[in-house]
This record gives structure tokens, sequence and C-alpha cells, in this order.
């Protein structure tokens, strides 16, 4: 793969990991998990009677997180830091 061009072998990188993540996400919906990602702790829930509002803040600081290790870590491999 070294004669491909940088941002072809990202994209398939990509589009594997992609492959791989629903994959997971398929077979992980049909086991029961003792935790599940949208109700952590910093999420808001704003319940009225017409009405509610879900603002995901402590899942979103997670996923953040994880795409920032994941990320840095492909910069790394694939010689994007310095």
């Amino acid at each position: 793969m070294s004669d491909w061009h940088p941002v072809a072998r990202i994209l398939v990188f990509v589009g594997v990991a992609l492959v791989i993540f629903g994959v997971l996400f398929q077979l992980l919906s049909r086991v029961q998990l003792p935790f599940t990602l949208g109700r952590l702790p910093g999420d808001i829930v704003i319940e009225r009677d017409n009405f509610t509002l879900y603002l995901p803040l402590g899942t979103m600081i997670l996923i953040s997180l994880g795409l920032t290790l994941l990320l840095n870590l492909l910069a790394r491999l694939f010689g994007g830091g310095r």
C-alpha cells in the first residue's frame, strides 16, 4: 500500500473502520450490557408536559475524548504528526 496516495489510504482505513464499528454496534445491540451510552452522568434531561429536552453533555465529552485519542493515534501511525 506504499504507492497509494495518503488521502486514499486514510479513506480506505476510515471505510474499513466504519464497517467494523457498524458490525460491532449491531452485535452489541443484541447483548444486554450493564450500561448504555445515552444516559451517563452529566447528561441533562428536562421533561415538561408536552416537551422533553435531552442534552447529552457527558456522552459528548466521552465521545470527544475517544475520537481525540483515536485521531491522534491515526496521525502517529500514518505520519501526520511531526
